[in-house]
């Protein structure tokens, strides 16, 4: 059987397959088209019928997710009875502060503007709009391994699973003069600000004792112990010299007062003011806690953020902690006249968050 020869189409015909090819392409599109969009209309209604709860996928689970209002809100305009008791406390807290800047303000022929260097205390947690101004031996190690834990996107969910040496690793935390000038007035505005103190020789004493008596600390011992030694001691060793180890009070307290110390430099941050660290005259702070109440101030300000259910306050060895009466004993081995110019320097701290006067100490 041979071969039927191929019969070519006619031009009408070519022209026909064409047609029906195009159409089948348009008609593709469109049925694609339609489909697409009726695929959308299911998605809208069922969004509208059963939203979506959206997750933070770095979120840790359970822990630190913002609530609907944040903290400035929260303190302000208080939706739970609680808060509404702890806002009075805390308004006149802030009264105290702003009474104190003002005397101090007509007082003082100081006047300065803050730069971004100045706010470098000033921790940043973008997620729940809060900043704080860390203050050396005010429970500073704690809060800021909770601010790790806000701020870490889930990368921390227990506080005390950070180490105090990672808790002071500047990279770890972001600080306001990071930012750019308008980021900062923004961040001023809106976010609430809040601070810890505590009564200001008790912090001095701890501070003291930390540094000059731990033997660990032989960076502090090195950088300012030989100093002190070397000014303030006659006779000071060889050794006593070279190690800078074993600072008394009176020293320390000496090398305070004296006026060359600040022409220098500013006091080292573990015994500089709160006054100098955090600028209460210059930074409205909505929210001043202190060391005396800590555990219940602290998780005011977590309830606040919306966190409270999931996130505690760590707690702190009370049996370590520097008293006012371990205080007393160490300011009653200096004069009445470095007592008087330590009360001097640390004066404006004592007056704004309303610090009574020391009975142990001996003013002239």
């Amino acid at each position: 059987m041979g071969l039927r020869p191929s019969v070519s189409p006619c031009p009408a015909m070519k022209q026909t397959l064409l047609d029906l090819m195009r159409m089948s392409r348009i008609c593709r599109m469109v049925l694609a088209t339609c489909l697409g969009s009726f695929i959308l209309v299911i998605f809208y209604f069922q969004s509208m019928f059963q939203p979506v709860m959206r997750r933070n996928p770095f979120a840790a689970e359970g822990c630190c997710r913002k609530g609907s209002r944040n903290a400035l809100q929260e303190l302000y305009n208080p939706t739970q009875a609680e808060f509404s008791a702890a806002a009075v406390l805390h308004q006149a807290r802030r009264d105290q502060v702003a009474d104190t800047c003002r005397a101090h303000s007509v007082s003082s022929r100081k006047r300065r503007v803050l730069t971004p260097s100045d706010l470098k205390h000033l921790v940043v947690d973008e997620e729940h709009e809060l900043i704080y101004c860390y203050v050396p031996k005010v429970a500073c190690t704690n809060w800021k391994r909770v601010m790790m834990v806000l701020s870490g996107r889930g990368k921390y969910s227990d506080p005390m699973e950070i180490l105090s040496n990672e808790a002071h690793v500047p990279s770890n935390l972001k600080t306001l003069n990071q930012y750019s000038i308008p980021d900062i007035n923004h961040r001023l505005k809106s976010y609430l600000k809040f601070l810890f103190v505590r009564e200001p020789f008790e912090r001095l004493v701890s501070a003291y004792r930390n540094k000059f008596t731990l033997r660990y600390n032989t960076s502090f011992h090195k950088r300012y112990g030989t100093k002190i030694v070397r000014r303030y001691r006659k006779n000071a060793t060889t050794e006593a010299l070279q190690s800078g180890a074993d600072v008394k009070f009176q020293e320390f307290a000496e090398y305070l007062v004296d006026p060359g110390t600040q022409r220098e430099a500013p006091l080292n941050e573990h015994w500089q003011t709160v006054y100098s660290l955090c600028h209460p005259c210059h930074i409205h702070y909505d929210l001043v806690g202190k060391y005396e109440t800590l555990e219940e101030d602290a998780n005011y300000v977590l309830k606040l953020a919306g966190v409270g259910d999931s996130l505690r306050f760590p707690t702190y060895a009370k049996s370590t902690r520097t008293t006012d009466q371990m205080a007393a004993i160490f300011f009653n081995n200096i004069s009445s006249q470095q007592q008087g110019q330590l009360y001097q320097l640390y004066k404006l701290d004592f007056l704004m968050f309303n610090y009574s006067i020391p009975s142990y100490l001996k003013l002239q």
